[in-house]
């Protein structure tokens, strides 16, 4: 490999945590490790930057963490780091160190942050993609999806077992802000009647009627899945108006919340971050500079970083189809 166009790297991770961070972490540090680049790890994101909260790390540094979820090196939302002066503080940190690369693990905030401190001060960034919405664009899965769409679909399963002993009605809310993926593929992978996600127009007439449909062909059970960011209602609100065309149904609702941001990573997730953790580290050994390194087709892929923040992945309308065939 030619002449590494960086010497010292830091590493952190921003925003939401989500299973894998820490897998991504690992490959990060044991892969500079590996080239023999420096490696410093950065805790609660970019506040770590602005309080030169710095931890060198070597390949052992980061043993036995490859199967733990959240981030051992903490996560958080930094206000200062918004403001010039704050993001001054932490370049002034990283020449101190001789930092000339960063890796940040995170969603579309911590790539927005990224990119501004790069354009700012010069020093190479490259980002990874960790959050469970699987929204950002570049990347066919972000890391952290497949594990908390595993956890709602088990959790779904087992709703639908109550579901079915009591002939009871559940409205499931999910995680997913702006969007629906997880809604979409817990929902199909369950047999929910219905699945209301935020990127599809609902009506609640159309839901009622998928009810009434049900109740005709011998349905004494239904599973709604529902996106948090669903616009037509939020779940308690869409419950409260099916009972009030529906008094007989028995209605119940159960909100899966942070649950899903936890647990031990999935195969698929480790692997993934595993990948993208060696993608960012020679991606910057290579000179490249805001961009995010994503998965497509099964190949590392660089994207600038102000197309991941500004495109989104899009729905499958195929399995919004499938899901409406198979609820019959």
């Amino acid at each position: 490999m030619k002449e590494s166009a960086v010497k010292k790297i830091a590493v952190l991770t921003s925003g939401g945590d989500s299973p894998g961070m820490n897998a991504a972490l690992r490959a990060v540090v044991r892969t500079a490790n590996y080239y023999n680049i420096e490696c410093y790890g950065v805790r609660e994101g970019y506040n770590g930057l602005i309080s030169n909260d710095f931890l060198k790390m070597g390949a052992r540094s980061v043993k036995n963490i490859i199967n733990q979820g959240g981030t051992i090196l903490k996560s958080a939302r930094s206000a200062e780091f918004r403001t010039k002066e704050g993001r001054q503080k932490a370049y002034d940190n990283c020449v101190k160190l001789g930092i000339d690369g960063l890796v940040c693990i995170g969603g579309d905030g911590t790539f927005t942050g990224a990119k501004i401190f790069s354009e700012e001060f010069g020093i190479r960034v490259i980002g990874i993609p960790g959050t469970i919405d699987n929204d950002i664009f570049g990347t066919d899965n972000t890391i952290g999806y497949d594990t908390a769409l595993n956890t709602a679909m088990e959790a779904i399963d087992k709703i639908r077992d109550t579901a079915t002993s009591h002939n009871r009605v559940f409205f499931v809310e999910v995680m997913g802000r702006d969007a629906g993926f997880i809604a979409l593929n817990s929902g199909l992978a369950t047999g929910a009647l219905d699945i209301l996600i935020p990127e599809k127009k609902d009506s609640m007439d159309d839901l009622f009627t998928k009810f009434r449909k049900a109740e005709k062909t011998g349905k004494a059970s239904s599973i709604v899945v529902v996106a948090e960011g669903e616009k037509l209602a939020n779940v308690y609100e869409l419950a409260e108006k099916t009972k009030q065309i529906f008094p007989d149904y028995d209605i119940r609702v159960s909100v899966l919340g942070h649950m899903q941001r936890g647990g031990s990573p999935s195969c698929a997730d480790r692997v993934l971050a595993s990948r993208l953790g060696y993608g960012a580290v020679v991606g910057l050994m290579d000179g490249q500079s805001n961009v995010m390194a994503g998965m497509r087709s099964n190949d590392v892929v660089y994207t600038p970083i102000e197309e991941a923040i500004k495109k989104h992945n899009e729905i499958n309308k195929d399995l919004m189809l499938i899901s409406e065939i198979l609820a019959i």
